[in-house]
């Protein structure tokens, strides 16, 4: 993986990460459930995520073959 891939996927990972912490305090602190907007961004950005590295994946499979 290059170093440009593998800086955009750490940080994708420290976003979600942080994301994930901030819920997750949410309920333990308040018993509140995150908001469906809040949910729906964090997964947008493992989408994201997922797409960056499946790309990266996809290449070398085409490559095999």
């Amino acid at each position: 993986m290059s170093q440009s891939k593998r800086e955009q996927v750490v940080s994708h990972l420290r976003y979600i990460r942080q994301e994930l912490r901030e819920m997750h305090q949410g309920v333990m602190e308040d018993g509140l459930l995150p908001e469906a907007g809040e949910v729906r961004g964090v997964m947008a950005q493992m989408e994201a995520l997922l797409e960056l590295l499946e790309g990266k994946a996809g290449r070398k499979k085409e490559s095999d073959s």
